[in-house]
């Protein structure tokens, strides 16, 4: 059950006649009071004898009475708006029903306390069968305001309760991070034109993708302008902006004007200084970036989320959600058609598991953000789809773990986001992966050549030998592993690398995770004489019983000369 509580100035004149009306697409059926502050209110949907507008009239003049008698001692914000809606999965409520929810969420809000007859007038209107809008004015009948300094949170708290006592779906208790749900009004007009996301959902998105890949507050407008985004800036009286509104072409009110979201109003963290932090944080470095395959990059960073969300303080945890969460963001616009669909289910869903109370610690997610930048910016050669594909399997683990990081902290609306998406990252993976491992297996190396492939598992795995020789994607396993040898790398020692990376004890395709490995360490350049030495000299120093197979393969160091004698 979700309450929604909006404030406003005036009468309550036009909420009333909105009530009553037919809606925006003629979506108000049997518009009538279930409830109100002292049960014989007016009711404009149930007097046949009489005129409709007059009933309204008669209606809105009695709730705002109260606020007429202060004249200019009235406050500012006198109307208070509650709608309250049930899960479609929920049971179709009785009248008496509504009437009884709207009593506690009144009384819970501080609008109307149970016994108490000099609280503030209300009415709870019904016009379909899954929610109720309850009206109130903010002066109580004795003139004083009434005490309702915490109903952001006590109105959904009760409502958790009431979902209990009513037998309603359950809904996951926040922390007041999430971003503002899309009204019944947006829903609606979305549906009149034809789109399956409303207005403010586009714009959440493009936002977020232009955070992520811009590296300045210039290029950000920019590319928001490039993705059909009109932006409003609000100028200080120096001319600084001081924050930012965002709009689409063709979305007007009924006046003909745009209609203007405010970045805050999108998601807490797009506010104009929010975007200037992150984009303060994660702009690249002035030092040289490193060359290398930024496919490659992107998906060794991705892999160090797990040990950060497990080993690093919670701040850098945090961080790293935020990370994973803009690599998200732009995956779909690299990704092939058929899994695009899933991948950016995947990122809307996640965009909660982003934030918490916790503040993020940026500084450790630069080399993921840069490999990201670099991918979107320069679209590196990736025509056999192996870069997205590892990528997909690095975030489908690292998803996997903010999962497990985010129940262990009870926070519950960012564990269900992470859990939502994670099943929209499973499929897109396995729509991703699955022509590709066709396309590896289709070049595997001949029967001797696995073979032998097959007796180097035994010697370094062999608790896991017989999972990866069974696994469908074995035969695309040893493609890699030739292909790697081609390349001048030593399969066996290739092999140990990636066993070294990560256990394989978590892994669903043991063959699929080593393929993707494998690929990664076989494009980098091959070691000399040298460096193969000291490997060498290394592997016989290490103990003899370690703790865990994977434990006794060390990383070997890179380029170090033999030690002399």
């Amino acid at each position: 059950m979700i309450p929604k509580i909006i404030t406003g100035k005036g009468s309550t004149r036009r909420l009333i006649a909105y009530l009553f009306g037919k809606g925006d697409a003629n979506e108000h059926v049997d518009p009538h009071l279930v409830a109100s502050w002292n049960d014989f209110a007016p009711d404009p949907g149930r007097s046949p004898q009489r005129d409709p507008k007059e009933v309204e009239k008669q209606l809105y003049t009695q709730l705002d009475q109260p606020v007429a008698m202060l004249g200019r001692q009235a406050p500012q914000t006198t109307v208070w708006h509650c709608p309250v809606r049930a899960a479609p999965e929920d049971p179709i409520l009785s009248d008496d029903q509504w009437a009884e929810i709207a009593r506690r969420i009144v009384a819970a809000a501080g609008i109307a306390p149970t016994g108490d007859n000099e609280a503030c007038r209300w009415v709870a209107v019904r016009h379909a069968d899954d929610h109720i809008h309850i009206a109130a004015t903010l002066v109580r009948q004795d003139g004083r305001r009434p005490k309702r300094d915490y109903d952001i949170r006590a109105v959904p708290r009760e409502a958790r309760q009431i979902e209990v006592d009513y037998g309603l779906r359950r809904l996951k208790p926040g922390d007041g991070t999430a971003a503002k749900r899309t009204t019944s009004k947006e829903h609606f007009k979305a549906k009149r034109q034809g789109q399956d996301a409303t207005a403010r959902e586009i714009l959440r998105m493009r936002v977020r993708r232009a955070v992520v890949a811009a590296t300045d507050e210039a290029e950000f407008f920019s590319l928001l302008e490039a993705t059909g985004v009109d932006v409003r800036l609000k100028l200080a009286p120096s001319g600084d902006a001081l924050g930012c509104n965002f709009a689409l072409p063709g979305n007007v009110n009924e006046e003909g004007n745009p209609v203007w979201f405010a970045g805050s109003t999108l998601a807490p963290d797009l506010s104009l200084p929010k975007i200037r932090e992150r984009l303060a944080t994660t702009s690249p470095e002035p030092a040289t970036i490193q060359p290398g395959n930024p496919w490659h990059q992107a998906t060794a960073a991705t892999e160090r989320i797990p040990h950060h969300l497990t080993k690093s303080d919670e701040q850098t945890a945090q961080g790293q959600l935020v990370a994973l969460g803009a690599t998200l963001d732009l995956l779909p616009v690299m990704a092939p058609t058929a899994g695009r669909a899933k991948l950016e289910q995947a990122a809307a869903a996640f965009e909660r598991a982003t934030r918490s109370r916790i503040a993020a610690d940026l500084d450790s997610t630069r080399a993921l953000h840069r490999s990201i930048q670099t991918i979107w910016r320069e679209r590196p050669q990736d025509s056999d789809r192996t870069g997205l594909t590892m990528l997909l399997d690095a975030a489908l683990t690292a998803v996997a773990f903010a999962l497990h990081w985010h129940r262990t902290r009870q926070h519950a609306q960012q564990e269900a986001a992470a859990e939502q998406a994670l099943l929209h990252l499973q499929t897109a993976y396995a729509q991703t992966a699955e022509p590709v491992l066709v396309g590896l297996a289709s070049r595997a190396p001949s029967p001797q050549t696995k073979r032998r492939f097959a007796h180097h598992l035994q010697d370094v795995v062999p608790e896991h030998a017989e999972r990866i020789l069974n696994d469908p994607a074995w035969d695309a396993l040893a493609t890699v592993l030739a292909e790697a040898e081609a390349a001048g790398h030593n399969a066996a020692t290739v092999l140990s690398q990636a066993l070294h990376q990560r256990a394989l004890d978590d892994a669903r395709s043991p063959a699929r995770a080593l393929t993707w490995r494998i690929r990664r360490l076989g494009e980098r350049h091959v070691p000399g004489p040298w460096a193969q030495a000291a490997r060498a000299h290394s592997a016989m120093q290490r103990p003899s019983v370690p703790t865990h197979p994977a434990a006794a393969i060390a990383r070997p160091p890179q380029g170090a000369p033999p030690r002399r004698r």
